[in-house]
């Protein structure tokens, strides 16, 4: 289940792409599979990543060209140069994180003066609806800590010599979903309804019929569970 647009974030043979927070790698083999990179995933936990480096051999009959790596670390101290980095993805993440402005700054500092970042982060009202249905969903251990509003957002990464170029929402048939979630978070066993949608989105992933691909266009500005930001590095502050 893909939230970035890889067809926008332009990704070039020879580039070094990160996806910081990577998880079991989604972004991360993606980006591997798309032309001649070096993709760098970066995750604290031990076993997201195991996960993520089980799939490599996975992607062998597709015959990628470049390589991926999976390592783990802090994302507010990654092994990597000033100013080393061409595409970098934050899909999910800072919702988890305290101080998430060390990320930005990391992001800032490891990325070229040409290079592109993409960040994702759940939909302000869609999420608050969570907040309200269940007080676990938030206090689940390594769970969402703050809702982000997204305007807010894009003026903080804009600090760091950003412009935003594009902005989009996705996943908005998940929203409902983590709604019934919600309301059924200590139901044991999971009541049909959850159990026949969650059906339906994996069937939906799979098959990507030309039904739900229009439904979902048609809501994701305004339901997507994520909003996705774009920014390129901003001409100003340079020189």
């Amino acid at each position: 289940m893909l939230t970035v647009d890889f067809d926008y974030f332009d990704i070039q043979p020879g580039h070094i792409c990160v996806d910081l927070g990577c998880g079991e790698g989604r972004h991360a083999l993606t980006a591997y599979l798309g032309s001649d990179v070096t993709v760098l995933g970066f995750d604290l936990s031990h076993a997201d990543l195991k996960t993520a480096q089980s799939r490599i051999t996975d992607m062998a009959p597709h015959n990628p060209q470049g390589a991926v790596h999976f390592i783990q670390t802090n994302g507010i101290a990654l092994p990597l140069a000033d100013q080393s980095v061409d595409r970098l993805i934050c899909s999910e993440v800072l919702e988890h994180i305290p101080n998430y402005v060390s990320f930005l700054e990391e992001i800032d500092r490891v990325l070229k003066p040409d290079g592109r970042v993409c960040i994702s982060v759940p939909r302000a009202w869609p999420e608050w609806v969570c907040w309200k249905l269940c007080d676990a969903y938030r206090r689940t251990p390594g769970g969402h800590i703050r809702i982000f509003d997204a305007t807010h957002l894009k003026r903080e990464v804009e600090r760091y010599t950003f412009t935003s170029t594009r902005r989009h929402g996705a996943h908005a048939l998940h929203a409902p979903y983590w709604w019934l979630r919600c309301i059924f978070w200590e139901t044991q066993p999971e009541p049909l309804i959850l159990r026949l949608y969650h059906r339906f989105l994996v069937w939906d992933l799979m098959e990507r019929p030309l039904v739900t691909r229009a439904l979902e266009a048609v809501l994701n500005p305004w339901l997507g569970k994520s909003v996705v930001l774009y920014f390129d590095r901003s001409d100003r502050d340079r020189h």
